[in-house]
């Protein structure tokens, strides 16, 4: 199989597994289910949430590599093992008795015994002008994703909720010049102004009305009142929003995840190997936990890919046993159906 960019072809064929998202955790499930002979198409939409970062961090091994070229090695090896990788978003699943069908936003769709959902989060960013076009560049939110890169630099925190001052203690790891602008952020308390004025994080009040860029980068923060603060990096806190969407038809909808009292985002409720409330359905990656960095969310597909193999495994092993009761003869079409081995074995007489 290899992949395709337009229209998929091959009329009513069903795989064993729809991918639906082709980080991370998608190609990572993928590949693990092709290496365990299982027919698996991938549908990915090009859109990876750290398409705007310069590289991945802390996925040992492949330290610094950049996120596209992750992806694109990552595509080539499920293609090595016989898996399909297509280009599309998927705009609706629908279930029937025999599994899932998929439907593309180009009219076609793909159809599965079981799904795994890998589609991430967006990250919502504050309303303030700059933020987006700075994004991934010089305005981060992951210190451990992009802490070393800006180490030792002016970095500004921009306060949203009650958790700007665990931000700004926390980035002051990677550098001794940290300015807490409180923005819409809560005033911190007595006891939180002592913490930081005892780690020299310098605290600003007023609303920030925009960043200061020069040549692409940023260059300082101004306030509401005009003053400009020189800063040469800027931490957010986004909002995580599951792209959940196209569950709500089968009755998956997200679930608010809240830190200190605030939500912080959304996501899908999941089991250790990523198995959800409907049946033949698993989730992994930012989609299920909103704090997976990219090695996380390689080994959570992982770990779903081997959960979906052995419930598929369950499912063929009581057909074959059905029909060798029966005395039944295998079709072409109950064998493909059935996506197993064993039940050609089987008709075959081995």
């Amino acid at each position: 199989m290899s992949e395709q960019s337009g229209p998929l072809t091959g009329g009513d064929r069903r795989y064993d597994v729809v991918v639906i998202g082709g980080g991370a955790a998608g190609l990572s499930g993928a590949l693990t289910l092709a290496r365990a002979q299982r027919s698996v198409v991938v549908v990915d939409d090009g859109r990876p949430r750290n398409a705007p970062a310069d590289g991945v961090h802390g996925y040992l091994g492949r330290e610094g590599t950049p996120p596209g070229e992750l992806l694109a090695t990552g595509r080539e090896e499920v293609r090595a093992y016989g898996g399909l990788i297509t280009r599309g978003t998927v705009v609706a699943v629908e279930r029937d008795a025999a599994g899932f069908t998929a439907r593309l936003d180009d009219g076609s769709a793909v159809r599965g015994r079981r799904l795994l959902v890998t589609t991430g989060l967006v990250d919502e960013l504050p309303e303030v002008p700059g933020v987006a076009e700075l994004w991934g560049e010089d305005v981060h939110h992951c210190p451990y994703c992009h802490g070393w890169e800006v180490r030792d630099q002016a970095l500004g925190i921009l306060g949203t909720g009650p958790l700007t001052v665990h931000h700004a203690l926390l980035w002051r790891q990677w550098s001794d010049d940290v300015t807490l602008f409180l923005h819409t952020a809560p005033k911190p308390s007595d006891e939180e102004f002592e913490r930081l004025a005892a780690r020299g994080v310098v605290v600003v009040d007023g609303e920030v009305s925009a960043l200061e860029r020069s040549g692409g980068r940023l260059t300082g923060v101004r306030l509401a009142d005009g003053t400009v603060i020189p800063r040469q990096a800027l931490v957010v806190a986004p909002r995580f929003t599951a792209r959940a969407g196209l569950l709500s038809d089968l009755g998956l909808e997200p679930v608010e995840q809240e830190m200190a009292g605030e939500v912080i985002g959304t996501y899908i409720a999941a089991d250790a190997t990523g198995q959800t409330a409907v049946p033949g359905v698993w989730a992994a990656g930012n989609i299920t936990g909103l704090f997976e960095g990219v090695i996380g969310s390689a080994a959570a597909g992982v770990r779903a890919a081997g959960a979906i193999n052995a419930d598929l495994m369950a499912e063929d092993t009581r057909l074959a046993v059905t029909a060798r009761r029966a005395g039944a003869a295998f079709s072409p079409e109950m064998e493909h159906r059935s996506g197993a081995r064993v039940l050609g074995d089987l008709r075959r007489g081995l």
